[in-house]
């Protein structure tokens, strides 16, 4: 059964616009070349520390073979993720895991 993965970060203060930059030009790309499948990138409205973005894995086997096509490259270790560190705060990182209700279009 299919799953997406809700992903939530805190933008550190004055950073959203890079972020957004950041996420829509390198790491969004970089992903859906690997194969993820990205549904959705939000901000907050009014908060500018929140960002959210959703994954579709088709399968944890296909979730599995995905991150370590992503994250176990050198291009994620030695040029995404030291900027990553610098635009959000990792330690408060939060993602859940979550599945389509029998009704909702997610399917």
């Amino acid at each position: 059964m299919a799953f997406y993965e809700l992903r939530q970060y805190t933008v550190r203060p004055g950073k959203m616009e890079a972020w957004l930059k950041f996420m829509e030009e390198q790491i969004i790309p970089f992903q859906v070349a690997q194969g993820a499948v990205i549904t959705g990138s939000y901000r907050g409205e009014t908060d500018e520390s929140v960002y959210v973005w959703t994954r579709r894995f088709e399968s944890e086997a296909e979730r599995e073979r995905l991150y370590k096509a992503v994250y176990e490259t050198d291009h994620w270790k030695n040029v995404i993720a030291p900027q990553v560190t610098e635009l959000i705060d990792r330690s408060k990182i939060h993602v859940q895991r979550i599945v389509p209700t029998r009704l909702s279009p997610a399917q």
